[in-house]
Parts: structure tokens; sequence; C-alpha cells
């Protein structure tokens, strides 16, 4: 019987007297994709600050194959398997495309990371994880050039490679097709599609069509809680979701 690789077990984050994810328990299932989808202030960044470490739970449980890991700071859980892109691009926009994913893969022992003893080609496997990474990226003719040069499309592509790099066990992708163009959706949609192969992803994502056609499990918030979880047919068909949220576009119908 296949259990989950990742478990949100009854999380809720406080701020104060606002309680901005009440109660949220997740299942993730291993080399899945689950999406979790709903408006603005529903909490989905915020449960994935709470999974990731990024921010403390103020109650609940995050367990990672069996570990519990609720305790752990942000950097520590990256070394138990999750790892993550952000809304907003963070790479080292001075350095190359090569050298953000050689820092990304010597990351993930972090007695090397920064190591000042020791040139950047001794690092053999780092090398051959950003060489596999490049192509798979499609980054490979832009490999020498500085990250803050890349258009929006590739700097996205660039950040999941940098998650990949660690060697996870779960990505979180959080809006990753933000602010690109058909083309780079494209492009994105089928790299993610692509790391069920190897990785579990947890996805954030407003795009619809991205959602419906390459998640096997969508959870729904509301006010921070879950609405509603099920494979994309249920969710499309729940009326629940087509009248408070998604509407026409989930639907097909309207503008």
């Amino acid at each position: 019987m296949t259990v989950p690789i990742l478990q949100a077990v009854n999380v809720v984050k406080r701020y104060g007297k606002f309680t901005a994810v009440n109660g949220v328990t997740l299942n993730v299932m291993p080399r899945t994709v689950h999406s979790v989808i709903g408006p603005n202030g529903a909490g989905k960044t915020t449960l994935f600050n709470t999974m990731t470490g990024a921010v403390p739970i103020s109650e609940g449980s995050i367990i990672v194959d069996g570990e519990e890991v609720s305790h752990l700071p942000g950097y520590k859980r990256v070394l138990k398997g999750l790892t993550r892109s952000f809304q907003v691009t963070s790479l080292f926009p001075n350095l190359s495309v090569h050298e953000n994913l050689r820092l990304a893969a010597q990351g993930r022992n972090p007695a090397q990371a920064f190591h000042l003893w020791r040139s950047a080609e001794s690092f053999t496997a780092a090398a051959e994880t950003v060489d596999v990474l490049l192509k798979r990226l499609n980054l490979g003719a832009v490999a020498t050039r500085a990250a803050g040069e890349l258009s929006h499309g590739q700097q996205r592509r660039l950040e999941v490679g940098m998650a990949m790099a660690g060697q996870p066990k779960v990505i979180f992708l959080d809006e990753p097709t933000s602010g690109m163009g058909i083309d780079d959706i494209g492009a994105m949609k089928r790299l993610i599609c692509g790391l069920r192969e190897e990785y579990t992803v947890v996805l954030i994502e407003h795009n619809m069509d991205i959602v419906m056609d390459i998640s096997d499990t969508v959870t729904v918030m509301q006010l921070g809680q879950v609405l509603v979880e099920g494979t994309p047919d249920e969710i499309r068909n729940d009326e629940r979701v087509r009248h408070a949220y998604l509407g026409s576009m989930i639907t097909g119908g309207g503008a």
C-alpha cells in the first residue's frame, strides 16, 4: 500500500488574533503533482511556508517520509528532502546560470556550499548535476550568462532547476508560471509534468488549465481551510468550487 511521502496534519498558523491556516490536513502521495488552489487570501502560500519551514506552525505536524519535521528550520528541512521556488524569482542575479545551479547543488552538503579552499572544478558530483540540469531545463545555450540577464521564463525554469539540484523528495512550486508568456508557460508545463518521474510536486498555481491538465490531486482552500479535495475531474464538477471560486475558468464558459 502506498503511503504519503508528505503530510500536513491539522496545521494551524496564527498571526496574533488572525488565523491564516486553520486545521489543514494534506496527504501528498509520492511521484504525484498535488496542486493547492483557491482565491487570494485563502492561505495557500502560508501553508507552503509552514510546510517548508519559512515560518513556524502554531499547531499541528509536518511529516516527511514518516519523520516529524515541524520543529526543524527551513534549511534543515531541505536536508530532509523539501525544496521550493517562490512567487518572486529568487536567484543570484550577478552569477551565471551555471554558478547558480552549482551553488544549489553544493548546498545539498552544507559543509561544501561555500568552501573557500577548493576549486569549483573539484566538486565533481555538483558539476555532473549541473550538466544534467542545464540540458533538462533547456538552458545550456545561456549557461555562462548572468541569471539577471535571462528572460522571465528562463529565470523561472532556472529557479525550478535550483530546487531540483538539492536532490529533493518533494519540490514546492509557488505560482511558477506567474507573469509568463504563452510559449514559456508551455515549457514550464512540460517541465513540471516530467518532474513526477523522479520527484513529488506540491504546486500553487492560478492557471487552471495547467492545474487541471497536470495534477493528480487538487486541494481547494477557502479562508485558511480545505474546502474540497479530489481529482481534477472531481474538482471540475464540484458545485462549491465552480460557483465559489473558478466559475467560467474551470467550466469553460463565459469570460
